[in-house]
């Protein structure tokens, strides 16, 4: 097995509580990594697992979980775990996993899941739709979709993520977060294969300074779904709408805990922080490349 077979990896370290007295991994936490690895291979197939288990009627079941050692993994050691579907049968699903140290294959693991209807527990066919989804993913073929357009077009969805994600999660008043600047703006949303939304953002016009500068906001993305580059894809399409209409610039108010992101996509600090409906903010700016 090796760390190149697998297009889902997960990066954990070693913790002390991990290891025993001799400092090497105790055996049975190799099954929590390939437990927190399934957590990761869901986000990469961009299905929030609850949700999505609902919308397919049914559930997964773990039936037989088997571990294989090769070497240890010691107390402090970067791992990286990978999982990939190894089999899609008539009611299971057959994981393959495996833990890495840099490219030395340490231990292996199979994971068999049975798709069963929550209530009864009792087996079911796995559903075409996510039949198709692990066979694509796998394949290497793109999971999710971005769709750009106005908001009588994609209101229900971006809608449905910003309440789950501002006035939910983060506490926003309702009457804060709807505002009369939706009915003008681009708005760009991200679906999964179950057409389920997971991320949204709308790119405003703002015209300032000699220049045609846009003005992105209201970027949301599902809490189960962060860190699997869907916020990403939202502010690309964005981004792209707004040098197809010419802009020069784009500005954005970052919520602080989101700014290493935007940082990371070339957004650049301007300006002192400030607070907005409550949340530390900083305004960051990007310039048109060049040849856009």
């Amino acid at each position: 097995m090796k760390r190149a077979d697998f297009r889902c990896l997960t990066r954990l370290r070693v913790r002390w509580a991990e290891v025993d007295m001799q400092k090497i991994v105790f055996n049975a936490h190799y099954l929590m990594y390939f437990d927190t690895a399934v957590a990761d291979y869901w986000r990469a197939l961009g299905l929030p697992y609850e949700a999505a288990m609902q919308r397919l009627g049914g559930d997964l079941y773990v039936r037989k979980a088997t571990v294989e050692y090769h070497a240890s993994a010691r107390a402090d050691d970067a791992l990286d775990v990978g999982l990939r579907c190894a089999r899609v049968g008539t009611t299971s699903l057959t994981f393959e996993g495996g833990v890495f140290r840099g490219e030395q294959f340490l231990v292996g693991g199979e994971l068999v899941y049975v798709f069963a209807d929550p209530a009864t527990q009792t087996s079911k066919p796995v559903p075409e739709a996510l039949r198709t989804l692990l066979q694509d993913f796998e394949a290497g073929q793109p999971v999710v979709r971005v769709a750009v357009g106005d908001w009588a077009t994609l209101r229900e969805p971006a809608a449905a993520v910003r309440t789950e994600v501002f006035v939910e999660e983060q506490g926003i008043a309702r009457e804060d977060e709807w505002d009369a600047a939706d009915a003008t703006a681009i708005h760009a949303v991200v679906f999964n294969r179950l057409d389920q939304p997971l991320a949204t953002g709308r790119l405003l016009p703002l015209a300032g300074g000699g220049t045609q500068t846009g003005r992105i906001g209201r970027m949301a993305v599902l809490r189960s779904m962060r860190g699997s580059g869907q916020g990403a894809r939202v502010l690309h399409a964005l981004l792209d709408a707004a040098w197809a209409r010419g802009d020069t610039e784009v500005l954005l108010n970052a919520q602080r805990s989101a700014e290493g992101f935007y940082r990371r996509l070339g957004f650049a600090v301007r300006g002192e922080p400030f607070d907005e409906v409550g949340i530390p903010h900083v305004q960051m700016a990007l310039a048109r490349p060049a040849g856009r």
